[in-house]
């Protein structure tokens, strides 16, 4: 409940139906919030997650569309917006790796342009288009934004060049962002590491194990540990603006 206007606050999550979109989904609603769960409009999954909420008393709804899109995701946007009645929180997470395993730096020949514009307009443009059509709402409710971007956008490897290049773009949106909507609006990013997510389930087990031997803290990230820094960054964090957050349990500082 929003003390000032006495309203129910809400919130938008673009690929919330697994993941972290799933567990940042989960957790705002925990806390009152009634949140709009974006999904694919061919993911079943999607229903099925927000029925499984719903079952709990928890108040979310569907915002199927495709954010990497022109026009689905602007309609998306301003759709769940109407169902909501106001936006006080989005959470562009929304992305793709565009590979199962990754490919290396020096495969250049398995690089293709197919596979830059779905990164790029899934993982960074899908980004600006979400908060350019919600920022008049979050505006409006003196909301804040966090974006979903990754350690690979802040000099590792990642899944494949253009997988860390569309990540060091959310970086730098997030940073424009953030001056572009001030002083009404915050804007962040967490830049998770690897996560246990459906993605790297099937990961090798060596893979899984050398990230591991560099983690300061000796275990895996969860979608729930950066879902839980997602929300402080939402709902609390009054000076916290155009930063960075990573979440790699000091994988990038050993």
């Amino acid at each position: 409940m929003d003390r000032q206007s006495g309203k129910t606050r809400t919130a938008l999550v673009t690929g919330g139906a697994s993941g972290i979109g799933l567990a940042s989904v989960t957790l705002l609603a925990k806390q009152g919030i009634r949140v709009a769960m974006n999904h694919l409009e061919e993911d079943e999954q999607g229903p099925e997650q927000i029925e499984r909420l719903r079952s709990q008393g928890l108040d979310v709804i569907g915002a199927p569309g495709n954010v990497s899109i022109p026009g689905s995701a602007e309609s998306m946007v301003e759709t769940a917006i109407s169902d909501l009645g106001r936006l006080d929180y989005l959470v562009n997470n929304a992305g793709i790796s565009g590979t199962r395993d990754p490919i290396p730096a020096s495969e250049l020949d398995r690089i293709d342009e197919d596979l830059w514009m779905a990164l790029l307009n899934t993982n960074l443009i899908g980004v600006f288009r979400c908060s350019k059509v919600a920022a008049s709402a979050l505006r409006a409710s003196g909301g804040a934004i966090v974006n979903t971007a990754s350690t690979a956008g802040m000099g590792l490897q990642g899944s494949s060049t253009p997988y860390a290049a569309s990540k060091a773009g959310v970086v730098s949106v997030t940073r424009s962002l953030a001056r572009g909507l001030a002083p009404d609006v915050r804007v962040n990013a967490v830049a998770p590491g690897q996560v246990a997510t459906p993605w790297t389930k099937d990961w090798p087990a060596e893979r899984k194990q050398a990230a591991l031997n560099k983690m300061l803290i000796k275990r895996h990230v969860q979608a729930e540990d950066v879902a839980q820094t997602i929300v402080y960054l939402l709902t609390g964090a009054p000076m916290i603006t155009g930063q960075i957050i990573v979440i790699d349990g000091g994988m990038t500082v050993s």
